[in-house]
């Protein structure tokens, strides 16, 4: 049975902060999925009951893979725009996939 990795990341914005948020985020997806061989999915996603919450469910081969993620070039533009338009600190949850 193959396992993967998978993280679930929750960030809460800053009013207003939104559409500089989901930039970011999407350009992280769509390069990670198109350069990380590792990277098997990687969604970007708005609940509907909540404003100004994003949601990344990301899925890998293994927890290496997600190390891999975070040394990606397209992962810097990522993190070190992000704290500027948080509410508050994340959360995030690393499961596996059975």
């Amino acid at each position: 049975m193959e396992k993967k990795f998978i993280v679930i990341a929750e960030f809460y914005l800053k009013p207003g902060t939104m559409d500089a948020f989901l930039k970011l985020a999407m350009e992280d997806s769509a390069r990670s999925q198109a350069d990380e061989e590792g990277c098997l999915g990687f969604d970007v996603l708005v609940p509907q009951n909540k404003e100004d919450v994003v949601i990344l469910y990301e899925t890998y081969v293994d927890a290496e893979a997600f190390e891999v993620h975070k040394r990606m070039p397209h992962y810097k533009p990522f993190v070190e725009g992000i704290p500027s338009l948080l509410s508050k600190e994340r959360t995030v949850q690393f499961l596996t996939h059975i």
